[in-house]
């Protein structure tokens, strides 16, 4: 297992940033251990909800955690908006960095990440394997 602090710039998108981080550290499986930080577009898809909601505005993130693999990311976030709201979901692409986003990976050389098909849930999960 290493460790990897991560600071993201104005204008990166979350999960694009964070798959590519995993990408060019030549690994195949990393959990997103916590994120802060803030956001100016938010993509949110709420629990049975197909389409993700978009938010706008100046947004903080409150929790930020998931899996990263080469099949994509799979990350859950709450945010606040500018009066204290929160909302929360499965973070979907598009979620602009405003500021900043300061992020810990854990990576995982040792393991390999896949998305498949459960028969069983009838979506892609995660299927983990030694690397």
């Amino acid at each position: 297992m290493q460790a990897l602090p991560l600071r993201l710039s104005p204008g990166d998108d979350l999960r694009e940033t964070l798959t590519a981080a995993l990408a060019r550290h030549g690994v195949q499986a990393a959990f997103v251990v916590q994120g802060i930080g803030s956001l100016s577009a938010v993509e949110l898809r709420y629990a049975g909800v197909d389409t993700p909601a978009s938010l706008r505005g100046d947004f903080e993130i409150l929790t930020l955690a998931g899996s990263l693999s080469r099949d994509g990311a799979h990350l859950h976030a709450s945010v606040s908006d500018a009066h204290g709201r929160v909302s929360g979901g499965h973070v979907a692409h598009g979620c602009i960095v405003r500021t900043t986003a300061e992020v810990l990976l854990m990576l995982l050389p040792d393991y390999a990440f896949t998305r498949e098909h459960d028969a069983q849930t009838g979506f892609m999960e995660l299927v983990v394997r030694k690397a």
